[in-house]
């Protein structure tokens, strides 16, 4: 008889508990799943599945990122040939979730990754908007790779999303209706609209500049990067901001300000990994996924987006607290940490510090953040 290591117990006790409350959630939906229920299903008791998701919106946001992560992802064999015709795989690929005329009505929600009467409370809400705000400029930059001289398409891509979740919430309530074909050819004529997108966001020209300092700088490794799908290389030149789950549209501050060639990563925190941490991670993963499936690896966004769940970026980079509200950005120059900004507008100071490089790389102390 194989005994099992203790991590491999909780490993195959996580994975008795997904399964069975995806069939849960299949056959009665969010609003009337029981933990009960789950329980008798994966022949655990109640404080076995609590013991691994804490409450059931945790583990109904876990069920939803084993379907995304699950879900294939074949890279295409060349990049799309203008912003309308990304916008057309975009929106086909993303369709495919809708559900079947003959799903089960949690079936087809799970399947077009509901969450409506799952976020009830204002914070949820909150991070959601948020959210939202990184899925347009994760498609947005996609799309501006397409056509290097167009302007900015951020707002373009939030019209398309808005399209697509709209159709997507009219499939959960009313079954069968619209053409997604239609909403696919919708998508593609969205990228002749003029929407005059400038990027100029007034607080910028009052954020105080970086302080210069020269710290060791020794990145966590192992940590996966959500956009790509591969390992978060946190030693390359560039910039790291920490923005907690409610700053995270902070994100496109570093985006245009950093310097052709180096690299922008964005490191999320939250007091609440198992909820706000999940509907990050599920959302992102999700668009990243349909982003991985139209646009070729030196198309995709040029951000690193890694959820800090366990403060190992935020603890290596000196910062004394993280929370849902931080934002802390360092500036990365030939393996050392060049110059911190933290308050708003960090990782816009941060991008556009002015520094030469350290004298001696490794010289040095981290030091907290104020």
């Amino acid at each position: 008889m194989v005994r099992l290591t203790r991590a491999q117990q909780q490993e195959r006790t996580r994975a008795s508990v997904l399964a069975a409350a995806k069939e849960e959630f299949t056959e009665y939906g969010y609003a009337l799943a029981k933990i009960d229920r789950i329980a008798e299903r994966a022949e655990l008791t109640r404080g076995a599945v609590y013991s691994n998701f804490p409450s059931k919106r945790a583990l109904y946001l876990a069920v939803l990122i084993d379907l995304v992560e699950n879900t294939a992802t074949a890279a295409p064999s060349a990049p799309p040939a203008s912003p309308a015709d990304a916008l057309g795989l975009f929106a086909r690929t993303w369709l495919e979730r809708l559900p079947l005329v003959d799903d089960t009505t949690g079936g087809g929600r799970l399947q077009l990754r509901s969450l409506v009467g799952v976020l009830d409370d204002e914070r949820a809400r909150t991070t959601l908007a948020q959210v939202t705000r990184l899925e347009a400029l994760l498609l947005g930059t996609a799309l501006e790779s397409c056509a290097p001289e167009s302007p900015r398409r951020v707002r373009l891509a939030a019209l398309a999303l808005t399209l697509l979740d709209g159709s997507g919430h009219l499939a959960e309530i009313a079954p069968g209706s619209g053409d997604p074909f239609d909403v696919a050819r919708a998508c593609t004529h969205l990228a002749g609209i003029e929407l005059t997108d400038t990027w100029a966001p007034p607080h910028l020209p009052f954020v105080a500049a970086a302080t210069p300092c020269e710290d060791t700088w020794t990145p966590p490794s192992g940590l996966p990067d959500l956009i790509s799908g591969d390992g978060a290389d946190l030693g390359a030149d560039g910039v790291i901001a920490v923005l907690g789950a409610n700053r995270l549209a902070a994100a496109e501050e570093a985006v245009r300000a950093v310097r052709p060639g180096e690299q922008v990563t964005v490191a999320v925190t939250t007091g609440d990994p198992a909820e706000t941490g999940r509907l990050i991670r599920l959302r992102v993963g999700d668009l990243a996924g349909c982003l991985r499936r139209v646009f070729t690896a030196d198309a995709l966004p040029p951000l690193r987006l890694v959820l800090d769940d366990h403060a190992a970026i935020v603890s290596a980079l000196g910062l004394t607290e993280a929370g849902d509200e931080t934002e802390a950005a360092v500036r990365v120059q030939n393996g050392a940490i060049v110059a911190r900004a933290h308050g708003r507008g960090a990782a816009h100071a941060a991008a556009t510090a002015n520094t030469t490089p350290p004298r001696k790389p490794g010289r040095g102390h981290p030091r907290a953040a104020p």
